[in-house]
């Protein structure tokens, strides 16, 4: 019998991991005689793009962990409820049938969620002997019940890191302006909290940090600078591309670029559109913008050593859950066990649970004054951006390994 495994949804850093995890698991206990892989998700298995990933040998292995982005191609589509067209999971299931797979692993955030969700529905209704299991990802953080998602601690590094570096390029002249960095996060605060934990000298390079947790205020936020740059003739913004105003409404959605299969809106220009409220207020016209875009989600050279070790565990762990015909239908989700020092393990919970959900940056983590971080928040985030780790490289640059390129 044989299993296989997809990705799903956007790339980071470490998601490779969690395929390296599986398969290595694979070597260890010998559960199936095969680990394929669909290329381009669940889209790529309908289209049989298959590959075997049991020949792969420990070298690529490795260099496989250590390759940002979804080294297994993505795809971002939508299956259709089963109740009202079962074509498509018909053909699925004769392609994976067809395969003998027993077990299928899907590497995603909340829609692939829903993916397994579907899939382990149908077929627990048709008597199917497959099992299903989800294996977390996202840099956004938001998913439900597990404590935080491999991908998200390299991402927050990223920022913390990238916040430290352009805080210093920003504050050299004695006339310093306004920089404001916009990070990814949509519906949530995750990764823009994530600039909070810049310090220099014991002090937080951020001044202000927006999420989209508290509705955003034109007036506030030009109060709020002003004072800033008065002050110190030097303002730093960190900023959410997801910020709202008090009715729910993306600032800017006007800019949007349309939807995706899920019903999502691509977001961008939150960075662009401050920088021009504060030009046309008349705080200074010293203001730049940075948008971080997709480096959040794919700098391996930044990577957290703990969330690449996550990632490993997941997928580790879901190889050996599968063992258990009852845990189809579930995720892999990760329980912290304490802080100091930093210890995690996994646990499994329902996929419906977390499909279509959102975890929100708590609120109690955000200052009165809902522009910055609390303690408490920091203190979350902090064991997340644990050191680098080394990488393989070839004329000083990294070694990286694709399967769709």
């Amino acid at each position: 019998m044989n299993c296989i495994i997809a990705q799903s949804g956007g790339p980071t850093s470490v998601i490779n991991s969690s395929v390296y995890g599986l398969v290595k698991a694979n070597k260890e206990f010998k559960i199936y005689d095969n680990v394929f892989a669909g290329l381009n998700g669940i889209e790529g298995i309908l289209n049989k793009k298959i590959i075997n990933l049991s020949d792969m040998d420990n070298e690529k292995l490795e260099t496989f962990r250590n390759s940002p982005s979804s080294g297994l191609g993505s795809c971002r589509y939508k299956l259709k409820d089963y109740k009202d067209d079962s074509k498509e999971y018909e053909n699925l299931f004769e392609i994976l049938n067809s395969l003998n797979i027993k077990a299928f692993f899907y590497v995603g955030g909340n829609d692939s969620m829903d993916t397994i969700s579907k899939l382990s529905s149908f077929a627990k209704e048709n008597n199917i002997d497959i099992t299903f299991i989800g294996i977390p990802k996202t840099i956004d953080n938001d998913l439900m019940y597990t404590d935080h998602t491999p991908g998200f601690g390299s991402a927050s590094k990223f920022i913390a890191t990238s916040t430290l570096e352009t805080y210093l390029d920003s504050k050299v002249y004695t006339e310093n302006g306004i920089f404001i960095i916009e990070t990814m996060g949509r519906d949530t605060g995750w990764l823009a909290a994530s600039g909070a934990l810049a310090t220099v000298n014991g002090q937080p390079c951020a001044d202000l940090v927006y999420l989209p947790e508290v509705a955003f205020s034109v007036s506030k936020f030009l109060n709020d600078t002003r004072k800033l740059f008065e002050k110190n003739n030097h303002v730093y913004i960190v900023a959410s591309e997801g910020l709202r105003d008090e009715n729910k409404n993306f600032i800017t959605s006007v800019k949007a670029q349309g939807h995706d299969n899920f019903g999502h809106s691509q977001l961008g220009g939150v960075g662009q559109y401050l920088k021009e409220l504060i030009i046309q207020s008349g705080i200074t016209k010293r203001v730049k913008a940075l948008e971080l875009g997709v480096s959040q989600r794919c700098s391996m050279h930044c990577a957290s050593s703990i969330d690449l070790d996550e990632a490993v565990m997941v997928g580790f762990d879901a190889l050996k859950y599968s063992k258990d015909k009852t845990s189809s239908g579930f995720m892999v989700a990760i329980k912290r066990e304490s802080n100091n020092p930093y210890k995690s393990s996994s646990f499994l919970v329902e996929a419906n649970k977390v499909a279509n959900n959102v975890k929100y940056f708590p609120k109690e983590w955000i200052n009165e004054e809902g522009n910055n971080i609390t303690e408490e928040g920091l203190n979350y985030l902090r064991p997340l951006i644990d050191l680098d780790h080394e990488l393989n490289n070839e004329n000083n640059l990294p070694i990286y390994h694709s399967f769709v390129i």
